[in-house]
């Protein structure tokens, strides 16, 4: 079967869906377990409980349980990249894309907290090569912001903006360490609110 045919299958198309919603449901909850327990304190059995497959299963997906952290780190990177650099392609000028660019990163930490709790404590578990790729990509995502500071304000060193970016991602990021899980909408709405505010007058101060 050629590529185009495989394509046009509409089962193969349906068991490709699943198996990425299979993988992504075992991400999921490696973010949550591994937030909560630590990576060493999950095992591939739990993964796959969590995710409401068999032990074995996880396998099918993931050759092992560092290849899953590798997976969630790289990929979470990588998304923030390909973010950052969408929003600024869609936006008209410096100020709408920085104002953009921290509705982003502000809606990635009041959605992704497991996430950054792994990132925080578990980065040092990747490989050498994995670790390599995770910065690679936080320095890009990092640029992506200073070029639009250097917009906003042209006469700026780049080094001050590159700090000023860093301590916004310091405000935002904190949020997860700092607020209880069990927020309920009217929360997140004005949490959002007070942490766009005041990353955009760290910024711009």
């Amino acid at each position: 079967m050629s590529v185009d045919q495989a394509a046009d299958d509409p089962l193969l198309t349906v068991r490709s869906r699943a198996k990425a919603s299979r993988r992504q449901a075992l991400l999921t909850a490696a973010a949550n377990l591994f937030a909560v327990r630590g990576f060493n304190g999950v095992s591939i059995e739990d993964l796959g409980a969590a995710a409401g497959v068999s032990g074995p299963a996880v396998y099918r997906h993931f050759t092992g349980k560092h290849a899953v952290l590798a997976a969630l780190l790289v990929g979470v990177s990588q998304d923030l990249y390909d973010g950052g650099k969408a929003v600024v392609a869609a936006s008209s000028d410096g100020g709408k894309a920085l104002r953009g660019l921290i509705e982003f990163q502000v809606d990635f930490a009041l959605t992704n907290a497991d996430v950054i709790r792994v990132q925080d404590r578990e980065l040092e578990t990747l490989s050498d090569d994995e670790g390599h790729s995770v910065r690679a990509l936080q320095r890009q995502y990092v640029e992506v912001w200073v070029d639009v500071l250097a917009q906003v304000h042209p006469d700026a060193d780049r080094e001050l903006l590159r700090m000023r970016a860093h301590a916004a991602f310091g405000l935002i990021n904190s949020t997860p360490h700092t607020t209880h899980r069990r927020r309920t909408a009217r929360d997140v709405a004005a949490l959002r609110r007070i942490l766009e505010q005041m990353a955009w007058a760290a910024l711009n101060g």
